[in-house]
């Protein structure tokens, strides 16, 4: 049995992923989230619940340590926890920066580092990384979340080489918009982040109020779209590809939008994305 230990299981693409893979019986899945209470549906369908803060060193470390006891080491991790901060370069206060990279970035490299020690030990593993099709490109008043999404690439480019010698392997997975809580999380915190640099004006909207409202119209747009966004389930089906092939891709581009998106602007450059921009955000 192998043992898949899953960040960020308490909704969405980390719930989804966990359900999957739970009715694999050659996986034994530990899903984890900060409040394990959230968890027992997962529980009922034969996941293993852990608390995992992946902001908590002590956290990070126990949860590891109840899954390499069971098990000698961790056969799989998916570092699916991260969440959205928006708004301006900016308007965004310093402190939720922080607080974004903890989760998106700091995190997921020192869950890395945990388990492979055990990995190595036992000649092979696996990590699944969920990115996202922002990590391979930028919208505006995405800064800070694109920035931790671009971090989580060049990280995993790098683990993905350094780690091939123990016969670990490395993917990652970009979706587009998927249909979870985070379109909500994201205007909450741009909605935040437009009243407080309000106050710090005095006029009650701040410098990039037109912006911001366009900002948050086009993902309210696009999170309702049947279209554009992704069911959970579609993104835990890819993700499980991920850790079952037995030549996993580098890369999983999840949705045909997305790969639009990501081709285009690799295909058009900076100059004639940011005319397309320009067009759908005035």
């Amino acid at each position: 049995m192998t043992a898949v230990l899953i960040t960020g299981c308490s909704s969405g693409i980390g719930r989804a992923t966990a359900l999957r893979l739970a009715r694999r019986p050659e996986l034994t899945v530990y899903a984890t989230a900060r409040r394990p209470q959230t968890l027992t549906d997962l529980a009922a369908a034969g996941c293993h619940p852990l608390a995992l803060d992946v902001t908590d060193e002590e956290s990070m470390s126990s949860a590891v340590a109840v899954v390499e006891k069971a098990h000698a080491a961790v056969g799989v991790l998916v570092n699916n926890a991260g969440y959205g901060e928006y708004g301006t370069v900016e308007e965004v206060p310093l402190a939720r920066v922080r607080a974004q990279f903890e989760t998106n970035v700091y995190g997921l490299a020192r869950l890395c580092q945990l388990v492979l020690p055990g990995m190595r030990s036992a000649g092979g593993g696996r990590v699944v990384n969920v990115s996202s099709m922002g990590g391979r490109l930028v919208f505006p008043g995405g800064g800070f979340y694109h920035a931790s999404k671009y971090a989580v690439e060049a990280l995993s480019d790098a683990l993905r080489f350094e780690v091939a010698p123990f016969g670990v392997k490395v993917s990652i997975v970009e979706p587009g918009l998927t249909r979870t809580g985070f379109g909500e999380v994201a205007a909450g915190t741009l909605a935040g982040t437009v009243a407080q640099a309000g106050a710090a004006t005095g006029d009650g909207e701040g410098p990039y109020a037109r912006l911001n409202r366009v900002i948050d119209a086009q993902m309210a747009q696009g999170y309702r779209s049947r279209l554009l966004a992704a069911d959970p389930d579609r993104v835990a089906r890819v993700v499980e590809r991920a850790v079952t092939a037995r030549r996993p891709r580098r890369r999983y581009v999840v949705t045909a939008a997305a790969r639009v998106l990501v081709h285009t602007r690799r295909l058009l450059g900076a100059g004639a994305f940011d005319t397309m921009l320009r067009a759908q955000f005035r």
